[in-house]
């Protein structure tokens, strides 16, 4: 009986065994067969910003800006020119060779002109012609104000040789100070630059005339002449005006530009009845030893030095007058010039008060 009751307890204790094995078996084949949980992806970085950035393109164009100054050595050749054009309104380029006293008041438009002129007879040969006014002009990318001009020359007409005979006359037109604007425009590959300087120049001309005047008829006058011009005009230095983008800056020392003129014409005076007188003038000029004073010190291109050339072109003038009274007479005029540029074509008009006296 005890024998029997000891086996019984081996064999449950077996059972139990067996059964505890069989449990740890299936949990671990469990977990076997149990997939691996996915990890949760990680988070893309933030970029970081490069503190070195890729610097701009350079721009080109440093021959361009070097070519420009060739551009401000035509401006300044063609304000010579203009200034002594309006300059010869003062000397009387409208009317008739010889006349009595007078003195005209007037304005002009196409370039702002308002002055006096006149002359006065010395002798019986000699006269003084004189004049000043006050101008404002431009052409071709620059611009002048401020400037006044004074004029005056002699002349010497041998009226004792009667109808047809020589004259002469030697004169000067000063402009002591103006204020000038010029623009200087070139291309880069990041786009176009213009840009426009200010600074302080002056003008000077003497010149000396020789002619032959004939009256052909009380209402008739024609002349023909030759004339000898020497023209100095003095620019102040200036460096480049500020502008957003300019990487061709530009420094511009002061200098002295000079040109020689010789110019052959003539012109008509005529009287249409006794209230209406016509003039008409004009002349081929002709430029020689021209020099620009220009010296600029460009970026890009070093010192540059432009050349000025000679060249030729028309002047043109006429004045429509009408007698309003005796010694009044209203004038109605104009000049200009005909020709390539830097000369080009330009036209100044305007309108006056003469008297004689």
């Amino acid at each position: 009986m005890r024998n029997l009751a000891r086996q019984f307890v081996r064999q449950a204790a077996l059972l139990l065994a067996v059964a505890l094995c069989s449990a740890a078996l299936g949990i671990g084949s469990a977990a076997a067969q149990s997939p691996s949980p996915s990890p949760s992806p990680s988070p893309s970085p933030t970029p970081t910003p490069n503190p070195y950035p890729s610097p701009s393109p350079t721009p080109t164009g440093a021959d361009s800006s070097g070519n420009s100054i060739g551009g401000l050595a035509n401006q300044r050749f063609n304000q010579m020119i203009t200034n002594r054009v309006l300059g010869t309104v003062l000397l009387g380029v409208n009317e008739q060779v010889n006349c009595g006293d007078c003195v005209s008041a007037f304005g002009s438009a196409g370039s702002f002109s308002a002055g006096i002129h006149g002359r006065k007879a010395l002798t019986n040969n000699l006269s003084l012609l004189a004049g000043i006014a006050y101008t404002q002009y431009n052409e071709g990318g620059y611009k002048i104000t401020s400037a006044p001009i004074g004029a005056f020359a002699l002349r010497y007409d041998f009226t004792d040789w009667g109808s047809s005979r020589p004259f002469f006359d030697v004169g000067t037109i000063l402009t002591p100070w103006e204020k000038a604007r010029y623009t200087r425009s070139y291309d880069t590959s990041l786009g176009p630059v213009s840009v426009t300087s200010s600074t302080n120049a002056s003008n000077y001309a003497v010149y000396g005339r020789a002619g032959w005047i004939s009256r052909l008829s009380p209402r008739d006058e024609v002349a023909a002449s030759i004339e000898v011009w020497q023209l100095w005009q003095r620019v102040s230095g200036y460096t480049d005006s500020a502008v957003a983008f300019n990487p061709f800056d530009a420094s511009i020392a002061s200098g002295t530009d000079r040109t020689s003129l010789v110019k052959i014409g003539g012109q008509w005076t005529h009287l249409f009845g006794g209230n209406i007188e016509t003039n008409i003038n004009g002349g081929w000029v002709q430029s020689f030893a021209s020099h620009s004073g220009i010296v600029a010190t460009v970026t890009g291109d070093g010192t540059v030095v432009p050349t000025m050339g000679n060249q030729g072109w028309f002047e043109y003038g006429g004045r429509l007058g009408f007698r309003v009274q005796k010694g009044w007479v209203v004038d109605l005029f104009a000049n200009g010039t005909l020709g390539p540029q830097p000369v080009g074509t330009t036209i100044h008009g305007g309108v006056g008060l003469r008297i004689n006296y």
